[in-house]
């Protein structure tokens, strides 16, 4: 059976040992999953905020060197956190280990306690967004100037929906986009990505339309493809009581999409 979308995984760096995150990142990719991701933060996003955490540029390093198969990336890495140019070097160097599987996927930032644990100014909104636009010239430039270059094609994937700056640029900028559902808010958004490609310019079939679904809609896997998702991503944090990340909407989605 042919796939009508791309189908991945994110695996939430939280609230687990190491263990128990590489023989979930393993087993997704024996699974022949297009993708793999995590996140870019420095604490649990929900439960106990002080629980076990783990850093997303040294996880993906790990992923790139232990998986054959899927596709990598962090949905997304925070753009505040490493300048652009130090940030296109390691991106090279991951996708290096991966052997050219990786996506450099990357957003404005949100998650204010990162921010003041780690000493960076969370400033505002707009000035965030504004500083990942001026910042991604930069970035492609460095990647552009690295010896050696990156192995794969690395494309560029922006998460975000904002309608009036983030999804501009998009359209000016990226390679892939991501956001989240339920289904009408990902047409709406993706309407809106299609009027800024057509405003600036740009094939909006250039863009590759990726979207983080939850368990919640194994029965909607359609509805997202219907609404343009190309690329679906199934988020997963829950631990099962053996303590292994429970794959059963992950397998759904694999079902869905004729493995």
């Amino acid at each position: 059976m042919t796939r009508t979308a791309k189908i991945g995984v994110q695996l939430h760096p939280q609230h687990c040992t190491m263990d128990q995150l590489r023989t979930a990142w393993m087993r997704a990719d024996e699974m022949r999953l297009d993708s793999i991701w995590t996140w870019d933060h420095f604490y649990p996003l929900y439960g106990d905020d002080s629980g076990p955490h783990f850093e997303g540029m040294s996880l993906l390093a790990a992923m790139a060197a232990t998986t054959t198969h899927a596709q990598l990336g962090l949905m997304v890495t925070c753009n505040s956190y490493r300048n652009p140019e130090l940030l296109a070097d390691m991106y090279r160097t991951i996708d290096q280990i991966s052997g050219g599987r990786v996506y450099l996927g990357i957003g404005s930032g949100w998650f204010e306690k990162d921010y003041t644990e780690y000493g960076y100014d969370f400033g505002s909104a707009i000035g965030r967004l504004n500083q990942l636009a001026n910042d991604l010239p930069r970035l492609k430039a460095r990647l552009a100037r690295l010896n050696p270059a990156p192995t794969g094609s690395l494309p560029i994937l922006i998460g975000g929906s904002g309608e009036k700056v983030t999804l501009r640029i998009v359209a000016e900028q990226a390679d892939a986009w991501n956001t989240f559902g339920p289904p009408e808010n990902f047409a709406k958004k993706n309407a809106i990505l299609d009027d800024w490609c057509a405003k600036l310019g740009r094939d909006p079939s250039e863009v590759e339309r990726t979207v983080c679904v939850g368990i919640e809609d194994v029965d909607r896997f359609d509805a997202y493809v219907e609404a343009g998702a190309t690329h679906l991503i199934m988020m997963h944090g829950t631990l099962m009581s053996g303590g292994e990340f429970d794959f059963a909407a992950v397998e759904r989605l694999a079902e869905w999409a004729g493995d």
